[in-house]
């Protein structure tokens, strides 16, 4: 690696390099500083392409019809190169939104972008948080942008597999899978990574966490903000992390939601293995709280109770997939979601209570793969595997795969293979990959940053945040105790969102780590009232249109 220090003749950048572990380059007419373990060419690629955007800007108008969105929301694009090393190569081009602030030109403060994370997740519909009540306030001081990151759709979609093969159903997917199983997994680990190559070519190295922190420098100068105001969730978070890395002294203000482990000996395989137990431990509270409300659901009194129905739900359904649809690989889906979101308990508990008593309905619509959504599904794995692969540290053989995760699965049983078939096209991908970039800034490099974790997250365990928050100083991290749902910054905990808005209008943070009261836990319905969420704004900040 070597470093890049700047120097001014005659108003232009001349970049020389030299033998060290960071890099530097400013460049007066964007005002674009990055410091990180990069060549040469991707920090002169990322100032050239920042300038680009800030001299083009972004041409809002009315978004797409196909979209279907509502006449507030305004859709645009900036443009990207796909390979900052090579900037005057190709290029593309990136979806982006904005709702304009509410407030009188003396409240408005900027832009506030946003990033979901997933990876494989867009923002296009997050500016709609501001009819809100949670954020009405942030709406009247910044304009609300989202953004379908590289690879997401409406930006040019990456797919690795035909949609409706990914959606295929149903499938197996066994807590204990045998020697014979494993080895059709990894022959179909191996067609899938190779399917990507043959889709993106060249590009498939670039769709990665990195790029995207460079992409969002991008659309800072195309926005024409001079600093950046930011939240992401979960992988965004991550994206901003190396941000406030590469760019210090463009930050503004920073909210990382959830964030994954930045220990760069972290990423990648080792997140995969720690996410598993977490998972397994939320996992362990819905059955709990299913066991809490066994008069509404008849599931058992405790969760090792409703486990075991689960469990015998599960051997049900690899011998009789539901509806011809479900089987234990859709099962397993749909109560991961359930580990994700607590808003998922009452529908999946309604559904498993339903099944148990001989009405399988509610069960194959709820876990019954959706036609209509299985482009956009596909899109997603296929960005998803792509950035994790690109990101992290992977074995690349099989015995090690097998060895950790059958060890960890006698302890995680619930998600532990399932994530390793995710992954797997990781230990065969074909594009070489970098050591993840260490993730710090110096005391005094950022202003005041904001951190939000629920204790007991099993997508990005908690253990996550602390270690982000000791590695920028100045952060302040404000934790959701005894609660486990992923994402909660301007969600469904009035105390959490309190000092969300009070950053996000004030730039103050928490004096010191300031606890929060969980939120409260979902009600439960009635036996066959399987109520669908409504598309508020937690399905907008996942993301997500709702379900």
């Amino acid at each position: 690696m070597r470093a890049v220090t700047r120097y001014a003749t005659a108003g232009a950048l001349v970049l020389a390099a030299l033998p060290a572990a960071s890099a530097t380059a400013t460049t007066p007419a964007t005002g674009t500083t990055a410091r990180a373990d990069v060549t040469v060419p991707e920090v002169w690629g990322t100032v050239l392409a920042a300038a680009r955007a800030r001299e083009r800007g972004i041409a809002f108008a009315d978004c797409p019809e196909s979209e279907m969105l509502p006449e507030s929301l305004r859709c645009g694009t900036f443009t990207v190169p796909v390979d900052y090393a090579h900037p005057y190569g190709p290029r593309i081009e990136l979806a982006v939104s904005r709702t304009a602030a509410t407030g009188s030109p003396s409240e408005r403060q900027g832009a506030l972008v946003y990033d979901p994370g997933g990876p494989g997740a867009a923002s296009i519909t997050f500016p709609l948080v501001g009819d809100w009540a949670a954020w009405r306030k942030t709406a009247r001081a910044y304009d609300l942008v989202g953004y379908a990151p590289r690879g997401v759709a409406p930006s040019p979609a990456l797919s690795c597999r035909p949609p409706e093969e990914a959606a295929g159903a149903p499938t197996d997917s066994p807590q204990q899978p045998s020697s014979a199983y494993k080895g059709e997994r990894t022959v179909l680990a191996k067609a899938y990574a190779d399917g990507c190559a043959l889709a993106a070519g060249p590009a498939l190295r670039h769709y990665s966490s990195l790029d995207g922190a460079r992409d969002l420098e991008v659309l800072r100068a195309a926005l024409g903000e001079p600093r950046l105001t930011f939240m992401g969730t979960d992988q965004g978070a991550y994206v901003g992390a190396l941000y406030a890395t590469l760019f210090p002294s463009h930050v503004r203000r920073m909210v990382f939601d959830s964030p994954l482990d930045p220990d760069a000996r972290r990423i990648g395989y080792r997140s995969g293995l720690a996410r598993s137990r977490a998972l397994e431990s939320r996992f362990e509270d819905f059955l709990s709280w299913v066991a809490r409300h066994d008069d509404v659901y008849g599931l058992g009194t405790t969760a090792g109770a409703v486990r075991g129905r689960y469990d015998e739900v599960r051997t049900a359904l690899s011998r009789n997939p539901a509806g011809g649809k479900v089987g234990t690989a859709q099962l397993q889906a749909a109560f991961l979601a359930a580990a994700y979101y607590d808003d998922y308990w009452a529908m999946r508990a309604s559904a498993l209570s339903a099944y148990v008593e001989g009405d399988p309905e509610p069960l194959i619509t709820q876990a019954s793969p959706r036609p209509y959504t299985a482009k956009g599904d596909e899109n997603a794995e296929a960005v998803r595997t792509a950035v994790e692969c690109n990101d992290g540290v992977w074995p690349a053989d099989w015995p090690t795969w097998d060895r950790d995760h059958t060890r960890a699965a006698r302890r995680a049983p619930f998600a532990t293979w399932a994530g390793a078939w995710a992954n797997l096209p990781c230990a065969s991908w074909p594009v070489p990959r970098r050591q993840p970039l260490d993730v710090r800034t110096g005391r005094g490099e950022l202003p005041s940053v904001l951190v939000l974790a629920a204790e007991r997250d099993g997508v990005t365990p908690y253990a996550g945040a602390v270690e982000l928050v000791r590695r920028l100083p100045g952060a302040a991290l404000v934790t959701e105790r005894d609660a486990g749902s992923h994402g909660i910054g301007g969600a469904d905990n009035a105390c959490v969102n309190g000092h969300l808005e009070t950053y996000l209008l004030t730039g103050r943070v928490p004096e010191r780590d300031t606890e929060c009261a969980p939120h409260p836990e979902p009600n439960p319905v009635s036996l066959h009232r399987a109520v669908p969420r409504d598309a508020g704004p937690q399905s907008l900040l996942r993301g997500e249109p709702g379900v």
